[in-house]
């Protein structure tokens, strides 16, 4: 069952998509133009021309599930294109704003606290001496 979660990579394939393309077609895409491995567990999404159609294809360890929307009305919207050529890594945050059709450059985060290292390697934060 697909999930967002903050442990995945997301990868925005940055070019328009075939809709009619399925499984191995799409890992086609995944394996030679984003030159990304789809077994490691990456979601990887893929947007149509007319932006109102979106598919995420990821692979649940015993085979590959796909997620397919097609908006009524309406478009997705695809963040801004990094240096990067193929794909767009992106964050489980901006792929729910996507889904839910909020603007991406109108979202303003508060600052928040992130570990970045092993807490046994730093500086206890509860001062033990």
């Amino acid at each position: 069952m697909l999930h967002l979660s903050k442990q995945s990579n997301y990868w925005l394939y940055d070019a328009e998509t075939d809709m009619r393309k399925g499984f191995d077609s799409l890992h086609g895409v995944i394996k030679n133009e984003m030159k990304k491995e789809i077994f490691e567990g990456d979601v990887f999404i893929f947007i149509n021309k007319r932006k109102n159609q979106i598919k995420l294809l990821h692979w649940e360890g015993d085979g590959l599930s796909m997620y397919y929307k097609r908006l009524e009305k309406g478009t997705y919207e695809i963040p801004e294109k990094s240096e990067s050529k193929g794909s767009i890594k992106m964050h489980a945050e901006q792929l729910q704003y996507i889904l839910s059709g909020i603007v991406l450059n109108s979202i303003k985060k508060r600052k928040r606290y992130a570990h970045t290292g092993n807490i046994y390697n730093e500086k206890s934060l509860y001062n033990h001496t």
